[in-house]
């Protein structure tokens, strides 16, 4: 049935309303019969405006380069906008009546909802308004409720794959369940996020794969549920599988929204420990989890999937599989030069140890599988994604290369994860 919540934000009329509307809304407050109103207040407006709004994007992009991206001149002109929206108000309020004044506020909240709209249309980050509406709930469940010890486990003949011996019990819930939970070690994370497939209530209970899952910087675990619709895709993937579905724990590698250890051992933190060792470790002890390393897979989108080869190449014995959505080519504060200073005092030989594609260019990995994806119309990362595929082709790796369309925002980035969904069940035995 049709829901005004199912409404893409992101497709379709709604943008399309949404900018008209803002366009709109600006051009109503521009609107006065008055000549000093035409001749200077608007004008100086508009130049204050603009220089605010380019001497931004210089600050982001020049001087406080949060992260490695530029930021989107859409993102800057909307901005730009928003704000000479919010001046114009501010002039018209010095001489209006109250209805005037009123109108002013409401048009400003037009601009301004339209700007987010854009926004989020730009980054594909809340799909349809059901999605920003469940920021509301808190449909988590306690982990040590969830992921209560398994009486008896099912038994896999060597060599064998889950899938071949399984059989779904009569009353599996129908959709998994979701737990935060710190997972200490020695970098500073913030919680992790917990997806646990319908199988894992089962009695006995499968030992099922693993996916540590990174998200991009700027960013938190939080993102793949929210944006990545994690939990609805999986349970709609354990649905075609009997209630099978990898385990997958989001895992936090930045320690802060903006921060970028780079997922190294480093002047910037312990990261690479924490996502090789204590993470893993951590699973090990508190799930019940198929420990083959060809169970495991590292993954992530932009920074994240940067991170997840480096953690395929630098802890190989643990991550048989890696999943590169949109990554860079090696983990960047800017440039290499910005990078080694930060990260390792100005040692470039420090960092060419610990560089993935460096290793992959002395090292080889035949036991290892990956996926590489790249958004067709990402002018930022295309290229650099093609040569890691390169890399580690020639590395002796086991890859796939998926060219999606789209640029560098989530439109990629979750079919990126769940296309990969099918090859990932055939690697580790969730399919037959």
């Amino acid at each position: 049935m049709f829901s005004p919540l199912n409404l893409s934000l992101i497709n379709g009329p709604t943008p399309v309303i949404a900018t008209v509307a803002g366009v709109l809304a600006l051009v109503a407050l521009a609107i006065r019969k008055n000549r000093t109103w035409w001749t200077r207040i608007v004008p100086a407006v508009v130049l204050a405006c603009a220089a605010v709004t380019a001497g931004l994007k210089l600050v982001v992009d020049h001087v406080w380069k949060p992260w490695p991206e530029p930021l989107p001149t859409i993102l800057a002109v909307w901005a730009g906008a928003a704000l000479l929206a919010v001046c114009l108000a501010i002039a018209r309020l010095r001489a209006g009546r109250w209805y005037s004044r009123v109108l002013s506020v409401v048009l400003v909240l037009v601009v301004t909802a339209s700007a987010v709209t854009a926004a989020n249309a730009y980054f594909g980050f809340y799909p349809t308004p059901r999605a920003v509406l469940e920021l509301f709930t808190n449909n988590r469940v306690d982990l040590d409720v969830a992921a209560k010890p398994a009486s008896s486990v099912v038994e896999v003949p060597a060599g064998g794959k889950l899938a071949d011996v399984w059989q779904k019990p009569a009353d599996l819930p129908k959709r998994g369940t979701v737990s935060e939970a710190p997972i200490p070690g020695a970098f500073k994370a913030r919680p992790a996020w917990i997806y646990l497939p319908p199988a894992y209530a089962a009695t006995p209970r499968p030992r099922l794969p693993v996916v540590v899952l990174l998200p991009g910087q700027p960013g938190s675990p939080r993102d793949w549920f929210d944006a990545g619709r994690l939990t609805e895709r999986l349970d709609a993937f354990a649905r075609e599988h009997d209630g099978l579905a990898p385990i997958v724990v989001v895992a936090d590698q930045l320690g802060a929204t903006m921060a970028n250890p780079l997922c190294l051992d480093s002047k910037l933190g312990r990261s690479e420990t924490y996502l090789a060792r204590e993470v893993p470790e951590w699973i090990k002890q508190r799930l019940t989890v198929d420990e083959r390393r060809e169970a495991w897979t590292i993954a992530g989108f932009s920074q994240g999937g940067t991170c997840a080869v480096q953690l395929a190449v630098r802890a190989p014995d643990v991550y048989g599989n890696f999943i590169d959505i949109a990554g860079q080519r090696e983990p960047s504060l800017g440039s290499r030069a910005e990078t080694v200073k930060a990260a390792f005092g100005g040692d470039e030989a420090a960092f060419v140890r610990v560089n993935p594609m460096d290793v992959l260019a002395r090292e080889r990995f035949p036991q290892t599988a990956g996926v590489i994806v790249a958004g067709r119309d990402d002018v930022l990362y295309r290229q650099e994604d093609a040569e890691v595929f390169e890399a580690c082709r020639k590395a002796g790796m086991d890859v796939l290369w998926k060219e999606l369309p789209g640029g560098h925002d989530w439109n990629v980035w979750r079919p990126g994860l769940y296309d990969s969904l099918p090859w990932l069940a055939a690697r580790t035995g969730l399919s037959r």
